[in-house]
């Protein structure tokens, strides 16, 4: 018997001394930083980040999907941690905006997103309240201060490209423009691009533009956003290009009632849609709040915030245009259209064009 204890506490013994070496080469792993080239190998950060969405919130298959990826895109890279990530919704008038951003700067998050430039007058009212944390928003216009960025983008640029496709692709000389909130000057840079595209490819273009509204209630109306384009096809448009979130869903029924083509915005819309509306999507507009979420996180990680405004165009791959993956026997966005989508684009890079941002 005191044989038999003996060999069992030897044993033991050893498989502590394995135990233990196991766990001194998993620290190191893990805490040792980077060798190579994989940013998930990275230590992930111990900051916390919030995103407070605009209205339409997750699943709105547009602006604020796309931040989620940016979001989704730093915690599976490592910067962030997921537990250490909130999502706050704000209700369908977005009365709660700007509680919701309050709400999270009260709770620790070191870096808060708002995702809408309405988030901006309620920025400026508290950012002077929490000068230890960053504030960044999306479409922003809140005064400068050294804790808040204002990370805008070059909507105009990026709507060039899908209204020259417009045009190379029209056969009845129409297209059409549909805007979500009208006169705070963001959507009007959609239009005023979206028509120099199509007027650099046919200057004698006939253009219809509907506006669904003057509150952000403007971006949650898909049966306005229907009709309206319904309205718009009725008129002789073949292609009708939408600004204006959720409501733009809208948009994609009419198209496949009328069996004609529309062009999406924020993502590739393609991707999201029916197999009916896939085949008429003729691209979408490429705005890149992904990559606007994802800089701005991996800048307060790095210790390299950046304030003031920011502003992605097509040379800082901010925008672009999608080629619908399922474009089958190139039937919709052709490559003589790319090709020739892709020269304007590097001439606008290259301060050939320069595109205005009022219509």
């Amino acid at each position: 018997m005191h044989n038999k204890r003996i060999t069992w506490f030897a044993l033991l013994m050893a498989l502590m001394l394995v135990a233990a070496a196991c766990g001194g080469d998993k620290e190191a792993t893990t805490t040792g930083g980077n060798d190579g080239d994989d940013p998930a190998a990275e230590e992930t950060s111990d900051i916390k980040v919030g995103l407070a969405l605009d209205v339409g919130g997750v699943g709105d298959k547009s602006f604020n999907d796309a931040a989620d990826r940016g979001l989704q895109q730093a915690i599976d890279e490592g910067l962030v941690s997921e537990e250490n990530t909130k999502l706050l919704e704000t209700n369908q008038t977005g009365s709660t905006r700007d509680a919701n951003v309050v709400n999270l700067l009260d709770s620790g998050y070191d870096l808060v997103l708002g995702i809408g430039f309405s988030f901006s007058p309620g920025v400026d009212k508290i950012a002077a309240d929490y000068p230890d944390q960053f504030i960044g928003i999306v479409d922003g216009f809140a005064a400068e201060a050294d804790n808040v960025a204002n990370l805008g983008f070059k909507e105009h640029e990026g709507s060039f490209l899908v209204g020259a496709a417009a045009a190379l692709k029209s056969k009845t000389g129409t297209i059409g423009f549909l805007g979500g909130q009208e006169g705070t000057g963001l959507i009007e840079k959609f239009e005023a691009g979206y028509a120099a595209g199509a007027e650099a490819v046919n200057p004698d273009i006939e253009i219809l533009v509907e506006y669904i509204g003057d509150s952000v209630q403007a971006f949650v109306d898909p049966t306005k956003g229907e009709a309206l384009s319904e309205k718009m096809y009725d008129g002789g448009a073949d292609v009708i290009y939408h600004a204006s979130g959720q409501s733009g869903l809208g948009l994609f029924k009419a198209a496949v009632n009328a069996n004609k083509l529309a062009i999406g915005v924020d993502s590739d819309q393609s991707l999201t849609a029916s197999p009916e509306e896939q085949k008429l999507i003729l691209t979408s507009m490429l705005k890149r709040v992904d990559t606007a979420v994802y800089d701005a996180i991996k800048n307060v990680v790095e210790d390299s915030w950046q304030p003031g405004f920011i502003s992605l165009g097509l040379a800082e791959e901010g925008v672009d245009y999608a080629a619908n993956e399922f474009n089958d026997n190139d039937d919709l966005l052709s490559s003589d259209i790319q090709a020739k989508l892709d020269e304007f684009k590097q001439q606008i890079i290259d301060g050939e064009i320069t595109v205005s941002e009022k219509p």
